[in-house]
């Protein structure tokens, strides 16, 4: 599920109390239109934006096509969910539409201006002399991001990352269900698998709505948390914002969304801060995070013609890529033996595919990411992936999928059918019972220690009671 959709979903669970304090902000209003509402909404919304009366159904469905009543539908149920608009009924009993108070007044602010609800940041005045530069801030979100997901893939394939990143962040993608711990070391998931192979936008909705999950408990005012984040998609790259403004619950995101990289600061104690390109892109449709040579867009999402990896049919692997981060992703489906400056070499093996089965990632997944990040070499092919390694990969979980191992101990050859019967009974009743074969007299058990006691004191009963007899 993407970002946006889980954010969707969170708004949705939220009663019209909620609402009527999130859009007394208008940079809320303005980014719930411009990001949450579908465009056929929109035109809605803007049509009655600034009307002196309710708009009736009669009216609305006058500009709507016959074949497009889906979409109608869907655009107001979408509308009356966030509560951006109430449905009334006038004196002839037809069902009208309007805005809510709260949204209507916030988002007329937002695009007429003035007003002193400082919704929009207050920018420094005057700027800090030393003041960081949009390259500076690209290299520390960049940085900051990366880490995050180098724990991610570096934890399962074996790197030590652990110090990279906070312990606010890690608890976050263990509550987010994104890694998991087994044992000393973290695992990856496979909706984390998921998350890393998705556009950095919505992974970074995707971290803030687990945030706004969180809040509460640490007594944050989830509305608060919400509308800072909306505000900070409407801020400038580049420039110093003072904190006068902020909640205490907003000055407390800070330290957080610091560890994430949306926002810098020179200490915890700075008056000032700086958004950075992963928040000023939150409520729009541009990049997250500026292509470069080294750029985490370029390390993951790469077009069609800019693929990496080339496969052959004796699955053996070469991905043309010195980026830490992609290595760490495909090391966890794949055996990688050599390093070259700038190139790793491996084998997808039964091995490396029932391992990352086992941590959660699907064989689609697998092919998917295979078939995104194919060398344009590969690209000539159609299918762009062997199809015989393909079929293999999906093979390969099937077979995990089918047979499952347990570690246990075999019990056969018993003295009677009455003593057989009375073993598979206590081990139902212990909880350690796994198969059995009346005919042959054999069950399977995960725990002897408890059995073999049992047995003992029996024996002992019967020759106690043949002694007396």
């Amino acid at each position: 599920m993407s970002g946006l959709l889980r954010l969707t979903d969170y708004l949705e669970t939220k009663q019209e109390v909620f609402y009527n304090k999130l859009y007394k902000q208008p940079s809320t209003a303005l980014a719930i239109f411009r990001r949450l509402l579908p465009h056929l909404a929109k035109t809605f919304v803007m049509s009655m934006l600034f009307l002196p009366r309710p708009l009736t159904k009669t009216d609305l469905d006058s500009w709507i096509r016959p074949d497009c009543i889906g979409e109608r539908d869907k655009a107001l149920s979408t509308l009356k969910q966030l509560h951006v608009i109430g449905i009334l009924t006038d004196k002839r009993r037809e069902e009208t539409y309007v805005l809510s108070k709260h949204f209507g007044q916030a988002l007329r602010q937002a695009l007429t201006g003035g007003g002193n609800h400082k919704s929009f940041g207050i920018p420094c005045n005057p700027p800090a002399k030393d003041g960081v530069t949009i390259e500076q801030l690209d290299d520390f979100a960049r940085k900051q991001w990366e880490g995050l997901l180098s724990y991610m893939v570096g934890s399962a394939a074996g790197s030590s990352t652990e110090g990279k990143v906070s312990d606010s962040v890690r608890n976050l993608l263990v509550d987010g269900e994104l890694v998991s711990n087994r044992g000393r070391r973290p695992t990856i998931t496979k909706d984390g698998f998921t998350f890393v192979l998705e556009e950095v936008n919505a992974q970074v909705w995707t971290i803030l709505v687990f945030y706004l999950d969180a809040a509460e408990s640490v007594r944050m005012e989830p509305g608060d948390v919400l509308s800072f984040c909306f505000q900070l998609g409407s801020l400038e790259l580049g420039q110093d914002y003072s904190k006068a403004n902020l909640s205490p619950t907003q000055v407390q995101m800070l330290e957080d969304l610091y560890d994430f990289g949306l926002v810098y600061q020179s200490s915890h104690k700075s008056k000032r801060f700086y958004p950075t390109r992963l928040a000023t892109t939150l409520t729009s449709d541009a990049s997250a995070l500026r292509n470069s040579s080294v750029g985490l867009q370029n390390s993951l999402h790469s077009t069609s013609g800019e693929g990496f990896i080339i496969i052959e049919t004796n699955y053996r692997l070469y991905a043309f890529t010195s980026s830490d981060l992609q290595i760490a992703i495909l090391s966890l489906f794949a055996r990688l033996n050599t390093r070259f400056p700038n190139m790793v070499s491996g084998k997808i093996t039964r091995q490396s595919i029932r391992e990352a089965v086992a941590m959660g990632i699907t064989a689609d997944q697998i092919i998917s990411f295979l078939n995104t990040h194919a060398h344009a070499q590969m690209r000539k092919n159609n299918p762009v992936l062997p199809p015989s390694v393909v079929d293999q990969i999906r093979l390969w979980q099937i077979e995990g999928e089918r047979m499952s191992a347990k570690n246990g101990f075999l019990f056969k050859d018993f003295a009677s059918k009455a003593e057989y019967d009375r073993v598979i009974r206590y081990a139902n009743d212990i909880g350690v019972f796994v198969w059995k074969n009346d005919q042959r007299r054999m069950c399977f058990v995960t725990d002897v220690s408890q059995i073999a006691a049992m047995m003992k004191s029996s024996g002992k009963a019967e020759k106690a009671d043949k002694s007396a007899a």
